[in-house]
This record gives structure tokens, C-alpha cells and sequence, in this order.
């Protein structure tokens, strides 16, 4: 039996999403972009309602417009996730994304990688991208087909991540590399030579 497209995709093969069902997908999911993308700021429930329709999901994670993507229902967000604006998630693969996961603005994940041989390059083949619990994705990161981030781990802003990342790390860098592991300074300091004071950030309940 003839494999479908959808499953050459999740094989990591060579496809063409021309067919199968596959653009009518994509122009569903640009009018569910385009609804999410021009949602009234305070519309929180619709704005909520709108993730869920967009993911096929419920999630409680926080996206700020504008936010792009290719289809939606490849891109898993766990709880507690902060999406900054301007954010592009090319997701013909899948996209599993964390809890806690912090997104600075202008962020870029690719799934699709074309092959270097110009007379194929008009077919894609796809790989999975993984971010673990407690990252922090710095501004205009560029997140490439295949990559894994280890849990707990800063990838510093610019940079371009071309292969795994380990947990409890930061990295910086084109392309990106390990600077160093996670200490207990950072764990004490918030920046250099400040440290968390307990009472610091109280946050006061007000009747209602």
C-alpha cells in the first residue's frame, strides 16, 4: 500500500504538500491565523477559545499576536507557556513545546528542511522540534528542523540553534553552542550581584 503523504511527512521523508487534502489544511489554518491575529486585545475568552480552535487543543498558554504558523494542529503547548509577538512556527512536522516555556518576541521554529540538490528542491522533508519544561527563548531565535532543547535551558537572543541543546544550560551563538551550565549563582542572583530578597515580590489578594 502506497504511503500517504501525512505519513512520509511524520516519517521524516521526502513530500510535496500539494495534494491529499493538504492546502485546503493550510488556507483553514490562515483564516483561523488571520481571526487570531486581529482579535480585540481584551478578548480574552475568544482569544482562549481561538488557541484551542488553532491547536485542535485546549491550552493554557498565553500567545500574543501576530502569531503565524502553517497548520496549528502540529504544535503542542504545555501550561503555563508565554508566546511574545511576532512569532513563526512552520509546523508541517510536529512542534512539542513545554511547560513554563518563555518566548521572546520575533522567535522562528522550523520543522521543513529542502535538500541541497536544486533539481529536488521543490520537495521537503520534515523533522520534529522539541522544547523541554522552564526554557527561556531569547529574542529572534532561529530553531531548526530537528532540535532538541533539554529542559530549564537559555538559549541567548539572536541566536540560530542547528542541533541539540542539553538541559540546564545557556547557549548563545551562530550557530548556536554551549556557554556554560546553569550554577547556583544564577539559581541565587537574578543578574550579576543581585540576589532574590524573599519579600521582593508579594503579591497582595484584594478582596473583592
Amino acid at each position: 500500500m502506497q504511503e500517504t503523504m501525512r505519513q512520509r511527512i511524520a516519517a521524516g521523508k521526502l513530500f510535496t504538500d500539494y495534494c491529499e487534502g493538504l492546502p485546503e489544511d493550510r488556507l483553514a489554518a490562515k483564516r483561523r491565523m488571520k481571526r487570531f491575529n486581529e482579535l480585540d486585545p481584551a478578548d480574552a475568552q475568544g482569544r482562549a477559545a481561538l488557541i484551542a480552535e488553532i491547536l485542535g487543543a485546549s491550552a493554557n498558554a498565553w500567545i500574543e499576536p501576530p502569531f503565524y504558523f502553517c497548520y496549528g494542529t502540529n504544535i503542542t503547548i504545555g501550561d503555563g507557556t508565554y508566546i511574545n509577538v511576532n512569532c513563526s512556527f512552520i509546523d508541517d512536522g510536529c512542534i512539542t513545546i513545554g511547560k513554563r516555556v518563555m518566548f521572546g518576541p520575533s522567535v522562528n521554529i522550523a520543522t521543513v528542511n529542502h535538500p541541497i540538490n536544486p533539481a529536488m528542491r521543490e520537495f521537503m522533508f520534515a523533522d520534529p522540534v522539541t522544547i523541554g519544561d522552564d526554557c527561556w527563548i531569547g529574542a529572534n531565535v532561529t530553531i531548526c528542523p530537528g532540535v532538541t532543547i533539554g529542559e530549564g535551558t537559555t538559549i541567548g537572543a539572536g541566536s540560530v540553534v542547528t542541533h541539540d541543546i542539553p538541559a540546564h544550560t545557556v547557549a548563545v551563538g551562530v550557530p548556536c553552542r554551549v556557554l556554560r551550565e546553569i550554577s547556583e549563582m544564577d539559581m541565587a542572583e537574578y543578574r550579576p550581584g543581585m540576589t532574590f530578597a524573599d519579600d521582593e515580590l508579594v503579591r497582595e489578594t484584594k478582596a473583592s
